[in-house]
């Protein structure tokens, strides 16, 4: 089979089992967050933390409870790592560094899981289950109960409450991610992804010399980082290893667990909502932008025109020959089009305008369909700006979805729009100017500039993947990541939660004739609009002296 049929293969038996889920288990997620009933298990855990599951909270309490959480969250996870050394399954590794150990916290935190060190010879297995798996459950939990209590927005009236930050939680990461994490883990296994608990086997390699091949319990982490599209690996090669992701089929299936709850919350926000086209138009908004970016990617890398490539027959370099060129970009077009920094190839080999399309998926604010929960509250976020243009345009206070959008709802919009933004390009334009930037780059010219402006787009939109060429282990970039991830994560979680009180708080307001249709073509396309626009004026000047100049050059 051609690279270009198995490519299309891949892409066919992905949409297909996406549509083949996607009612059931968006039906499935609007009764978890709407039932009143508890779980036995989820009332003996309300009961050991003293949390009342029937009492809801004001936007602010419902945010601290977020942020409190987090903080609390970080200091754990910082702790396992300094202590690794007197903690089990250490395999003789030290404690973790202080400027790598809080980088590592904050971004497996903030669903970031940006790794800034070597995992088969850092990180010993206690601490990677305990710790690093364990927050990419948690991490994608919150983003979940984020995205319900801003649907709760648009659905409540007249209301200063949003629902329970704790309750939440508990219910996204029982009811779903544990359980879908544990099925799919074994299904990887049975696929022949790694299972172990021993740290390496050792082997004599064909010139008699031994060496160690390094293990882990790969599985059970592989089906959480891409079903909470965390993206971290616990091998160094991330899901280009083949103990992480060993053949075609286990390229699919890793593929559908990082869209599967981003694409099917569209379903449940339209059940909230109790109007089903709207979730079909933010879910074909989100379908188009990745069809349009997968098309740019692909077509970039199979038809390059460098010279290495044009040699070789093929721009083969920085991807692995059971995905090819198709599996490759299907998979960069996807964990870049969500929070999800797995990568199955090098993006610091994709070529300028392959490259700038990863890039540009990101810059969208990582909407298409973006991360667990984070994609949805990003995209209600652009239909809130779409809306408010509109109004402008025609004269009109704004709506959308019965409730008004006045100076509050706008600035709180605004705001979440604008953080990643500010921490991209002020992070980028600072590294730029300090002398020891240029020594940590791999590349000179606009692909060095790339790599610097990739490393905080990933960090400030809590994806995670990287240009390989950034050496980012200096202490500035260990700290300016660091705080890129945090506002890039929370200060647009603090903004939407106060959006979504705001709408609560109003009653709803009935259609008029002078009212904007949501639920058809028109919206879509402003939508889209909006989003692209949004991106355009904000980033052009830095990705034409980037990957654009690249790819012209």
């Amino acid at each position: 089979m051609s690279d270009v049929a198995a490519g299309f293969a891949q892409a066919g038996v992905l949409l297909v089992a996406l549509a083949v889920v996607y009612r059931p288990l968006g039906d499935y997620l609007a009764r978890v967050f709407s039932t009143e009933k508890h779980l036995r298990v989820e009332k003996a855990l309300y009961k050991i933390v003293r949390v009342d599951p029937d009492t809801e909270q004001h936007w602010k309490t419902y945010a601290s409870g977020v942020l409190g959480f987090s903080f609390v969250s970080v200091l754990l996870l910082y702790l396992l790592q300094r202590l690794q050394s007197i903690l089990p399954w250490n395999f003789g590794r030290g404690p973790v560094s202080p400027a790598v150990a809080f980088n590592t916290a904050v971004s497996f935190v903030t669903n970031t899981n940006w790794q800034s060190y070597t995992p088969e010879t850092t990180m010993g297995h206690f601490v990677q289950m305990a710790g690093l798996t364990v927050q990419n459950f948690l991490s994608a939990g919150v983003g979940l109960a984020v995205a319900i209590a801003v649907t709760r927005g648009f659905v409540r009236s007249r209301t200063d409450r949003l629902g329970n930050f704790w309750v939440d939680l508990t219910r996204g990461t029982i009811r779903v991610l544990l359980p879908m994490a544990f099925v799919f883990a074994l299904v990887l296994v049975a696929l022949g992804v790694v299972q172990s608990l021993r740290s390496g086997v050792a082997v004599t390699n064909p010139d008699g010399s031994h060496s160690t091949i390094a293990l882990a319990p790969a599985a059970g982490q592989e089906a959480i980082k891409e079903l909470g599209t965390n993206g971290g690996g616990i091998f160094n090669a991330n899901s280009a290893h083949p103990f992480e992701n060993p053949n075609v089929w286990t390229n699919v299936v890793e593929m559908f667990l990082i869209l599967v709850i981003p694409v099917c919350l569209t379903r449940a926000f339209g059940q909230l909502v109790g109007n089903r086209k709207q979730g079909y138009v933010l879910l074909s908004v989100m379908t188009g932008l990745w069809a349009a970016m997968l098309a740019v990617i692909w077509t970039s890398e199979a038809r390059t025109n460098s010279p290495a490539a044009l040699a070789a027959g093929a721009n083969l370099e920085g991807k692995e020959q059971r995905f090819g060129i198709g599996g490759t970009s299907l998979f960069a077009d996807t964990t870049t089009g969500t929070s999800t920094g797995a990568v199955n190839g090098a993006h610091d080999s994709l070529s300028g305008l392959g490259g700038g399309g990863t890039l540009l998926n990101m810059l969208f604010g990582e909407v298409s369909p973006g991360g667990v929960g984070t994609g949805l509250y990003g995209i209600l976020v652009m239909a809130v700006i779409a809306m408010f243009l509109a109004g402008l345009m025609v004269g009109r206070t704004p709506e959308y979805l019965g409730k008004k959008l006045g100076k509050r709802e706008v600035t709180c919009a605004a705001i979440s729009m604008l953080a990643m933004p500010t921490v991209v390009l002020l992070g980028s334009g600072i590294a730029l100017l300090l002398p020891g930037t240029r020594d940590a780059l791999g590349n000179a010219g606009p692909h060095g500039l790339s790599e610097v402006l990739y490393g905080y787009t990933s960090a400030g939109n809590n994806n995670g993947s990287a240009f390989g060429g950034l050496t980012a282990t200096s202490d500035w970039f260990q700290a300016s990541l660091s705080v890129a991830m945090l506002v890039g994560r929370f200060v647009p979680i603090v903004a939407v939660l106060c959006l979504a009180g705001s709408l609560a708080s109003q009653k709803k307001v009935p259609e008029t004739a002078g009212t904007l249709p949501t639920t058809g073509p028109l919206f879509g396309t402003l939508l889209t609009g909006t989003v692209v626009l949004v991106a355009a004026l904000t980033f052009i000047p830095a990705l034409a002296l980037g990957p654009i100049a690249e790819a012209l050059a």
